[in-house]
């Protein structure tokens, strides 16, 4: 087959342009009928464009965004999938973008580097961990985001972008913690595992005892758990934390989960705060429940300021 019209007129070439992009390898095209000689002779008339020795677009515009990430992937030997930062965006995780499209592959696979592609390589390919997404091979929301988590220089990366995961309705707390499980461990693996149960709910028992314990280590007072006290409308509320001190003061401490960063939990909690309507004997404060992991000896300052004055 020779002509260009003929090939347009190939029922399997005009589904396989739609499916991927104008995006093809070789071996697709051969199986349609196109022939070596026709790709060279489009490309020599540079109506098509090589991406490398064995895969093609099909056409000469510039890229689109799915060009790109058909090309990441069909330069890639199966199995392959958009995985990490570029997997989750397809998943559809808002205001969490990274450059780069971010390939998994195969430990010790061939790949053709490219500029802009960002290739992982797995001991744990993992087939069943892919899914479909506009026909795109991706890694399921649970693994994209324990990967990108663990692959963060920063703890506290890792921690929002789990939280932003199950916070956007992506996932669960609990599918996250058993991809976890699955990977066995991860960098960060404890401070995630922390940190799902403080999206999970369990904020209130698992960073209080985690406050206990860093008074204990440093020689500062134990608080009282768990206070109960009346608002201005005569509710009932517990503070996580609250020390007396000898000369009469209080210090109040609100250690506050991942989940309270998301919007609705953060305008209630001002509410809550305001109709508590502490007294000018009382300081209160609110810590990051992440922050008594990632930086005890910060929260630890910060505490002896107000227990030690």
């Amino acid at each position: 087959m020779t002509g260009s019209r003929d090939v347009d007129r190939l029922p399997g070439f005009s589904r396989l342009v739609a499916a991927q992009a104008h995006v093809a390898t070789r071996t697709q095209l051969r199986a349609l009928g196109i022939t070596s000689r026709h790709v060279a002779t489009q490309l020599a008339a540079h109506r098509w464009t090589a991406v490398s020795s064995d895969v093609v677009v099909l056409h000469n515009g510039p890229p689109t965004v799915e060009t790109a990430l058909w090309t990441a992937v069909l330069c890639a030997p199966d199995p392959v999938a958009l995985g990490s930062w570029t997997g989750l965006a397809r998943h559809g995780l808002v205001g969490w973008a990274r450059p780069g499209i971010h390939v998994v592959v195969a430990r010790g696979a061939t790949v053709a580097r490219r500029s802009g592609v960002v290739v992982h390589e797995s001991r744990r390919p993992a087939p069943e961990d892919i899914v479909r997404v506009d026909g795109l091979p991706v890694h399921r929301v649970e693994r994209c985001a324990v990967d990108a988590a663990a692959w963060q220089d920063s703890p506290r990366t890792a921690v929002g972008l789990l939280a932003a995961v199950v916070q956007q309705r992506l996932t669960t707390a609990d599918r996250l913690g058993e991809q976890l499980d699955r990977v066995g461990k991860v960098r960060f693996h404890r401070l995630l595992r922390a940190s799902l149960a403080d999206v999970r709910g369990g904020a209130d028992a698992l960073s209080e005892i985690d406050l206990v314990r860093l008074c204990r280590a440093h020689g500062l007072p134990e608080p009282s758990r768990q206070v109960r006290r009346q608002d201005a409308r005569g509710r009932t509320r517990f503070l996580d934390a609250e020390w007396r001190l000898r000369d009469g003061r209080r210090l109040v401490v609100e250690v506050d989960g991942v989940g309270h960063m998301e919007v609705g939990r953060w305008y209630d909690d001002l509410l809550r705060d305001a109709e508590l309507g502490h007294d000018d004997r009382t300081t209160a404060i609110r810590l990051p429940a992440a922050a008594l992991r990632i930086e005890p000896l910060r929260v630890v300052a910060i505490l002896a300021r107000h227990l030690l004055a």
